[in-house]
């Protein structure tokens, strides 16, 4: 059965970055009767990156009851442990060639420039790669933060 028209689940994202786009058109070209608009979808950008950062700080706090309460369950503790310890060294050692190796090198051949004083936004981008963390769009308030002190971008572009 071929899908069509409205059978299709999901949101379509493609006509909301459409919309977005022609809305702040529209918008700006309205002048002043549009600033009102502009500065509450700017506010409301501020509010929901203050919202995202309380999460970011509470969510280990959640996770670590729900991984213990899995614990708790569990009859052989030794197996889980031992388990357990091989995955986060592999997973260690894994972020280490990854982040401490491998990228550095990359950035290196690129540019040809020392990559390792690259500061908050650097070790941030290789914690979040694994799999098993959160995405890395819960990075986006320490980034937008990061470029806009350390590297002088504009807010409007950051």
């Amino acid at each position: 059965q071929i899908p069509f028209g409205t059978d299709i689940e999901g949101m379509n994202i493609l006509g909301l970055v459409l919309f977005a786009l022609v809305l702040g058109v529209a918008l700006k070209k309205l002048g002043q009767e549009g600033e009102d608009l502009i500065r509450f979808f700017n506010s409301f950008n501020e509010a929901t990156m203050v919202l995202v950062t309380w999460i970011m700080w509470y969510v280990p706090i959640g996770i670590m009851f729900l991984v213990g309460s899995k614990i708790v369950e569990m009859e052989d503790i030794v197996l889980l442990v031992t388990s357990l310890g091989k995955y986060i060294f592999a997973s260690i050692l894994g972020h280490v060639i990854h982040g401490g190796i491998i990228l550095p090198l990359i950035y290196f051949a690129a540019t040809r420039q020392n990559p390792y004083p690259m500061g908050q936004g650097w070790v941030l981008c290789v914690s979040f790669l694994s799999p098993c963390s959160v995405s890395s769009s819960a990075t986006l308030p320490s980034m937008i933060k990061c470029i806009e002190e350390n590297n002088g971008v504009d807010k409007r572009i950051s």
